[in-house]
């Protein structure tokens, strides 16, 4: 993304907030302007912004980074709840965001920071330790090790049905071995969690991605069941637990301009 100092200027948005004062932010804003952050207001309900070009902004890490630490920011440093807009959205000016977003959605959006109010979001993903679990099936199914052991001392020609079989057992297997795992997790944190999301899996090895919106009297709870289950499950899985961090796998406000305006 290049910009370029002629270019027509906006607004880019970073969430929605509740807010009396406008706050006083120290993160810059997103682009190579790093102008200040800011806010626009409508009653009790304030957006929050910063001055740039009208560009299209890639997801590139930088930029991904520029709007997290404003996030960040809103949240850690002047603990407030938020309602994350997606990346990249733009507005041609103040008043449109006043009009069109915090007025016309304001019951909405009042709605959802009720419900998201006193909430963190958490993260968690699990993942088979790499040849782990390919041998808890050897292990565990005769079949399985008995096609295994066909396969020694045969050409991948003479054996290619044979591999094809194998790769489908074991993938079977691995499926119902996820299905168990997965719910193994998921039983252990239900109590704790207001809302549960889980996610594609990305990769083979991949158990669970799930995320999960928590009441803050609970977060220390929550990161003491992910450690016991790091303590007992450990030896064949691996644990990536993230958060607090921004609840855009609960809401993210998709914003769209009367073109007229």
């Amino acid at each position: 993304m290049t910009e370029q100092p002629d270019k027509q200027m906006g607004k880019y948005l970073y969430c929605i907030i509740r807010a009396s004062e406008p706050p006083q932010f120290q993160t810059r804003g997103i682009g190579e302007l790093g102008c200040a952050v800011n806010t626009v207001s409508y009653m009790r309900l304030a957006a929050v912004i910063s001055d740039s070009p009208v560009v299209v902004y890639d997801n590139s890490r930088r930029n991904m980074m520029a709007h997290t630490l404003v996030l960040e920011e809103v949240m850690r440093g002047f603990n407030f709840t938020i309602l994350p807009v997606r990346f990249g959205t733009m507005a041609p000016n103040a008043e449109v965001i006043q009009e069109q977003l915090l007025k016309r959605r304001y019951d909405e959006l009042n709605q959802l920071l009720g419900e998201i109010e006193g909430r963190v979001e958490l993260g968690l993903k699990t993942f088979w330790y790499e040849g782990a679990i390919f041998e808890e099936i050897v292990a565990e199914s005769p079949a399985v090790r008995r096609l295994r052991d066909s396969l020694k001392d045969r050409t991948p020609e003479a054996s290619y049905y044979d591999r094809i079989r194998l790769g489908e057992l074991v993938e079977a297997a691995m499926e119902r071995k996820r299905n168990v795992d997965s719910e193994k997790v998921l039983a252990r944190l239900r109590p704790l969690v207001y809302k549960t999301r889980t996610n594609k899996l990305i990769t083979d090895r991949m158990v669970l991605n799930a995320a999960f919106l928590v009441d803050r009297e609970n977060e220390a709870a929550f990161d003491q069941a992910v450690q016991a289950l790091d303590a007992d499950m450990g030896k064949r899985m691996m644990f990536k637990y993230v958060g607090p961090i921004a609840p855009y796998n609960f809401v993210n406000i998709v914003v769209r301009w009367d073109e007229d305006k």
